[in-house]
Parts: structure tokens; C-alpha cells; sequence
């Protein structure tokens, strides 16, 4: 599959279509797998904690999730590879499964009870960790064992960063687990008819400021503090960039001139005079 170096992840260079494809010509009891969607708010945590890089390493696809990041990177005139967000890969696959079982692991009992109305041919397994997941290990070990014993094809995971992907690497690890887990955060919610950002805002890398105008409080401090230096990161990267290619066009030092004649060397000069001490 194609991919891309970005910000020292492979992410992988597919649009949200080729992602679909993807996706449905899995075969239905193959090994689980599962998909990450890195964002700013991603990029910006694996800087902070790098052991985290590991379960994104594992992952089957990962897939860039913000088209800020990409407009920068095509403003700073540096590779990156095709947005394909959580959002619009979930809204394109539930729209073309035939009916089937589906496992969700998150999401409100009210958003889920709106999401069987949007999609009344599609059976629903629901599971309802409670808030302190990570810090609760037997509340853990069920969400992992839920989709180990549900074998749905699909298993979206909502739960948030880091959260979801180190519940996917879990799953992915028990013996007999099998399907496909989708790490898509808040994906789920907009087809249970929480309002997205409009179109033109999505297109300009502008969702993030949409969904910081509908809840401040939570989400000020991830996009006006931890997510700037990643918008950093990037700069650094092209001034190191830039460095290292003018290096590469400077010309090679000019080599020393051939001396000519029979005596490659030039005779050595005659030794001072010396003078003769007075016999006297």
C-alpha cells in the first residue's frame, strides 16, 4: 500500500474511497486488524509519549485525520498523503454495508438509540464503558472481551485518543479475535445527529475551530496548546529540509593544481648561510 513519512508516522496515501474498498474486500473472519485516524491532537501525544508509537506502528491502516495539517504541509511545500477522516470513512461505510451485525464500542444510549433510526436494517451490539476506562481494569477487560465475542465484522471503537487504540491493540492481541476495529473518535456521533462543521469549513482545515466554538471548556486547552507545536514540528521539518538540500548543491571543492615538469616537486630552498666562528 502506498504511504507516507508524516511527522515520522507512515500514514497511508488512500483516499476515503480506496479506504472503503479496502475495508469490504477484507475477508469476514480474517485476524482482527484495526485503523487509526491521527489528528493534531495524535501527533501532538506521541510526541509527549512515545511508547504510544507502537500501537500505532500495529495498526492495519493509518490514516491521516486532519486536513489542517495537510494544508500546511502543502503550504510548506512537504509530502503528506490523502485525508481520509475518521468521519468520512464512517459515514461512507455505513452507508454501503448490506445488513449485518455491527459492534459499537461507546457512544451515549441516546445516540444509540438515534443511530438505529438512521440505519434500521443494520443490528446493532452496543457496548457502554464507563468514563475512567483506563484506570479500571476489569471495566478493560470487558470492552476487549465484548468484541472478542461479538465477531461483528466491524467493530467501531469511540472512545477517544489514546483510549480506543489501546483498546484495539488489545483486542487485536487475544486468541480467536477476528473483523476489523475503527479507532473514530467522535465519528459516530454526527450520523446520530450531532451537527458537523459545514462543508466549506471541513474543506478549509477549519472543523477543528467549529467543534472548539460548541464545547470550549474541553477542548480549548488540545486546540490552543497542545496541537500548536505540532504546526512547529512541521516548520522544523522543512528548515531542516531546506538545510540539508542547499548542502547537497554546494559544489566540490576545487581540486589542486598539477604542478608541471620533469620534478613533480619543486626543489627544496637553499639553506641559510652559516657564519664560521673566529678561530681566535
Amino acid at each position: 500500500m502506498p504511504a507516507t513519512d508524516f511527522l515520522g508516522l507512515e500514514c497511508n496515501d488512500l483516499s476515503v474511497t480506496e479506504v472503503v474498498e479496502k475495508l469490504l474486500a477484507r475477508r469476514r473472519h480474517a485476524r482482527f486488524a484495526y485503523l487509526v485516524t491521527p489528528n493534531a491532537d495524535h501527533f501532538a501525544r506521541l510526541k509527549r509519549q512515545p511508547e504510544l508509537r507502537q500501537i500505532y506502528q500495529a495498526a492495519w491502516l493509518r490514516l491521516l485525520d486532519s486536513r489542517a495539517l495537510a494544508h500546511a504541509a502543502y503550504f510548506l511545500r512537504l509530502p503528506a498523503p490523502h485525508v481520509a477522516t475518521g468521519a468520512d470513512i464512517t459515514a461512507a461505510l455505513l452507508d454501503v454495508l448490506e445488513p449485518q451485525e455491527i459492534a459499537v464500542i461507546g457512544l451515549s444510549p441516546k445516540l444509540m438509540k438515534n443511530l438505529r433510526v438512521r440505519y434500521p436494517d443494520q443490528r446493532f451490539a452496543h457496548h457502554a464503558p464507563p468514563q475512567n476506562l483506563l484506570g479500571d481494569d476489569l471495566a478493560f477487560r470487558r470492552a476487549r472481551d465484548f468484541a472478542v465475542r461479538t465477531k461483528a465484522r466491524f467493530t467501531f471503537i469511540a472512545l477517544g485518543s489514546p483510549l480506543q487504540e489501546l483498546l484495539a491493540y488489545a483486542i487485536a492481541l487475544q486468541p480467536g479475535s477476528t473483523g476489523i476495529g475503527l479507532c473514530i473518535g467522535a465519528a459516530l456521533e454526527y450520523q446520530a445527529g450531532i451537527a458537523r462543521a459545514p462543508s466549506w469549513m471541513q474543506r478549509g482545515g477549519l472543523e477543528w475551530l467549529h467543534r472548539l466554538a460548541r464545547d470550549p471548556g474541553r477542548l480549548a486547552i488540545r486546540y490552543l496548546v497542545n496541537d500548536p507545536p505540532v504546526l512547529l514540528a512541521l516548520v522544523v521539518q522543512k528548515v531542516r529540509q531546506t538545510v540539508f538540500q542547499s548542502r547537497l548543491r554546494q559544489p566540490p571543492p576545487p581540486k589542486p593544481a598539477a604542478i608541471s615538469g620533469r620534478d613533480p616537486y619543486p626543489p627544496p630552498p637553499p639553506a641559510p648561510l652559516q657564519r664560521i666562528p673566529d678561530a681566535g
